[in-house]
């Protein structure tokens, strides 16, 4: 039996990390630790380098957790016939949880949620040797430190900033994806930074500003261009001279002034209202959208010569539910941001954390951290610290009466999707139209785990903000 390791070189030359995977080893599968209380004498990421692999207490094991809730043997992940990984509970003392089920068999599936004993993982069908070098704390050892501190992460956003950093100082128009709360203006701000750019940034959200106002902000005015114009007004593009104009939900921005700004950024000039000669500026455009701007773009609310000037590179931010290793720490990093640098977190309190699916991502993380700590001025923070949609999310982990034994148990889906396995993207938005967004209550509709009502909605490239009422 084979023992663990990494297949990744311990030290870069020069600003990028450089890996030394072949592409067998990036495409391995493999367990990547989210959270155990001694997560130090663990590695961050165990890849599967055999096509069984034992996991428990014993020195021997393919993967051994030093843990007295760990049995000696606890699991058995093996590849199975077509490719997938059957997870096989070995009659352990404790029992294994997988996605806050305990169960005796599992069929694997990206993203899956494992606990063994105190030691929570995720499962990835690909790429585990790239989270190797990435601790949950941090520390990278050798490896080259982050090249952006402000996106705080590992493995994933380590990624997001080398990409950046190569394209800051070009003048490529930068789109950032992601969905609410991920981060797009902290990643906006990052690209100005690094960019050496001697402007400012000027940043503008297109769907707070009413319509009627919008071409005013960014274009500027001209004393006497309408009632109440009363002096000159420059522009934010104007403003932006030499930097950065940041244009948060782009999507949301009227026909009428996309083509506008279509035209600022193909002639480097802007025209204020009411203005007789065109001012000259020099800016570089970085722009923000939760929204499927291809769609937006099919249905006509979006110009798609305007996409096209605007997608010369795009970022995609993952939510936070496809990257749970980093949530011990933001957890860390929003405590100390809040003046409690050293605050303890239980373990209840981060496997908490780690399960929930965080709807709103890590914004919707800094609140309950923020929260945590305004309710205890002393001592770690704890499960009732806990916000409520987090302490209701756990009401049922580890429920034995309902295991999730793909094997022998199948929560009936309803009859119209059964025998296609998988609804069609208009029976899906119906669902979410329904549930207002809540992913869990289509998951039990349909027979689901959020899991794989989340791929679902990758695969249709649905954003779950169109449905979901802001609080």
């Amino acid at each position: 039996m084979t023992r663990f390791r990494t297949g990744v070189s311990s030290t870069y030359e020069g600003e990028a990390p450089k890996s030394e995977l072949t592409a067998e080893e990036e495409s391995r599968a493999g367990l990547v630790l989210l959270y155990a209380p001694h997560f130090d004498e663990l590695e961050p990421a165990y890849p599967f380098f055999t096509s069984e692999v034992i996991v428990g207490r014993d020195a021997g094991c393919s993967i051994c957790i030093p843990d007295q809730a760990v049995s000696r043997n606890h699991v058995r992940i093996a590849a199975t016939s077509d490719s997938r990984w059957l997870l096989h509970d070995l009659s352990s003392r404790n029992g294994t949880i997988v996605n806050g089920r305990y169960v005796s068999e599992h069929l694997l599936e990206a993203l899956d949620e494992v606990r063994v004993g105190d030691a929570i993982f995720k499962f990835v069908d690909e790429g585990a040797s790239a989270f190797v070098p990435f601790r949950i704390d941090g520390s990278r050892g050798k490896t080259a430190p982050p090249a952006l501190p402000d996106l705080v992460g590992g493995c994933q956003m380590d990624a997001i900033a080398r990409d950046i950093a190569a394209i800051a100082k070009t003048e490529l128009t930068c789109m950032i994806l992601g969905e609410t709360g991920t981060g797009k203006e902290v990643v906006a701000r990052a690209l100005h930074r690094l960019s050496e750019r001697k402007g400012s940034l000027q940043a503008i959200n297109c769907a707070a500003i009413p319509q009627n106002l919008l071409e005013s902000e960014l274009f500027g005015y001209r004393r006497g261009a309408f009632s109440g114009a009363d002096r000159d007004k420059p522009g934010l593009i104007k403003l932006a001279d030499d930097g950065t104009l940041f244009l948060d939900e782009i999507g949301d921005m009227p026909l009428d002034a996309q083509a506008k700004l279509l035209r600022v950024l193909q002639s480097k000039e802007v025209f204020p209202l009411g203005a007789t000669t065109a001012e000259r500026v020099d800016v570089r455009v970085a722009c923000a959208t939760h929204q499927n701007l291809r769609e937006r773009v099919r249905d006509g609310r979006f110009r798609g010569d305007l996409f096209a000037r605007l997608n010369e590179h795009a970022v995609s931010l993952p939510p936070l539910r496809n990257r749970k290793e980093d949530i011990y720490l933001l957890a860390k990093t929003f405590a100390a941001r809040y003046g409690r640098p050293d605050v303890g977190l239980t373990f209840s309190f981060m496997l908490a954390l780690v399960h929930y699916d965080w709807p709103y991502n890590v914004r919707e993380l800094e609140s309950c951290i923020k929260r945590g700590l305004a309710l205890t001025s002393g001592g770690p923070l704890d499960a009732k610290q806990l916000p409520e949609d987090v302490a209701a999310h756990m009401k049922e982990y580890g429920d034995k009466r309902r295991p999730t034994d793909r094997k022998s148990v199948e929560i009936p889906a309803p009859a119209p999707l059964a025998k296609r396995g998988a609804p069609t993207e208009a029976e899906l938005r119906a669902l979410l139209e329904r549930h207002e967004g809540n992913v869990a209550a289509v998951g039990r509709e349909l027979g689901k785990e959020r899991m794989q009502v989340h791929r679902w909605l990758k695969k249709y490239g649905i954003s779950l903000d169109a449905y979901r009422t802001e609080e």
